[in-house]
């Protein structure tokens, strides 16, 4: 959902990013060149960053993921501090290109993995699928165990934690069930439990804000869809343009700055490619009659029995995930040790409040991890 907000800038990004930046490109261009490489997953290496205690790594480069070349980002202080895979939103909205504006401090304390999923910005551009070419739920899945399996071999780990907002909650939770050996914890942000409920829910809120605000224009509006589900993919983007507005009256706004595109992405053709696969990503996400991935999604079909430690962040104002849709789903949920944490003034889209309890939930999962990777 970042969301099922992909096309309508989840959590992180779209408008806001559209909308900021052109730095120098060709300097960016040329730092980037000097980090780009092909890998393959299959026959991954140990980094050399790895083979010296102490040593920073900082890595970017086309792997072979799932038969295709997808674009994987790593930067961390220390090779020898526990990893972190964080599953972007959308689908079809990738942190890479501002991921060091927002998570560069954690980089003194975990080694952090990012990577364009399949039908996004770089990995987009690489392999740009023809316009009937399907993107599910299970592939996205299969690629995200191969991207940690990856990283696990790459950096000389036992396991990584695992860390998805919005749609990316979603699928970091398929991932933690269909290989739950993978990982040390889940950490889940603006949690997408269940497409109908969320979006059910989230309408009757913001239509009974509206309302009560006397905003009798995004009554109309609202009314006019009707409640989900509905069969138009448009009708999410009028219902999210809507609650934006009022998640944005009572949460802490992001610092400027955050969603500007970093060197080597501050180009026409990278922006091409991000908002490309954006749409290619969003229609998939919804399809063409209420029929995409999002809507078949329900997270307790999974079954609701973790593995792992679970921390579940949720915004009080959040209305693409509602917060009571979220707790309901983590009271059901078993699991070693389960943190749930209410964000106060905070929505949907990250804010520092958000970003300040997903490093809290990370360090209180990093002991158990580095005691576990030095076994």
């Amino acid at each position: 959902m970042d969301s099922m907000t992909a096309r309508f800038v989840y959590s992180h990004r779209i408008i806001l990013v559209r909308g900021v930046m052109k730095i120098s490109g060709l300097i960016a261009a040329g730092l980037m060149l000097c980090l780009v490489s092909v890998s393959q997953a299959g026959a991954s290496e140990l980094s050399p960053a790895c083979q010296t205690p102490r040593q920073a790594i900082h890595e970017a480069s086309f792997v072979t993921i799932g038969g295709i070349e997808q674009w994987v980002v790593v930067d961390g202080a220390d090779c020898g501090n526990p990893v972190v895979v964080i599953v972007h939103g959308g689908p079809g909205n990738p942190n890479t290109p501002f991921a060091r504006n927002i998570f560069g401090e954690w980089e003194n304390d975990f080694t952090i993995v990012q990577w364009d999923q399949r039908g996004s910005g770089k990995t987009y551009g690489a392999n740009p699928p023809a316009e009937d070419e399907p993107l599910t739920l299970d592939a996205l899945t299969a690629d995200g165990v191969e991207v940690t399996r990856y990283a696990i071999e790459r950096f000389g780990k036992r396991k990584v934690i695992l860390m998805g907002g919005s749609w990316g909650s979603a699928l970091a939770t398929h991932m933690a069930m269909a290989e739950p050996g993978l990982f040390h914890a889940y950490v889940g942000t603006g949690q997408l439990v269940n497409y109908q409920e969320d979006l059910r829910v989230g309408y009757a809120r913001t239509l009974a804000l509206a309302t009560a605000a006397g905003d009798s224009d995004a009554v109309t509006r609202l009314q006019a869809l009707g409640a989900p589900p509905w069969a138009n993919p448009r009708s999410f983007g009028t219902l999210r343009r809507i609650s934006r507005r009022y998640e944005a009256l009572v949460s802490e706004p992001p610092p400027a700055g955050w969603f500007t595109f970093g060197p080597g992405y501050d180009t026409p053709a990278y922006e091409a490619d991000y908002t490309a696969g954006e749409d290619y990503s969003f229609f998939a996400f919804v399809g063409p009659a209420n029929d995409g991935m999002g809507p078949g999604i329900d997270l307790r079909k999974l079954g609701t029995d973790f593995a792992m430690p679970v921390y579940m962040l949720q915004g009080e104002e959040d209305l693409v995930t509602p917060a009571q849709v979220a707790r309901a789903y983590f009271d059901d949920l078993s699991a070693p040790q389960k943190t749930y944490v209410s964000l106060a003034r905070t929505g949907h889209d990250p804010n520092r409040t958000m970003i300040a309890a997903q490093h809290d939930a990370l360090m209180q999962a990093r002991h158990q991890a580095v005691a576990l990777d030095q076994r």
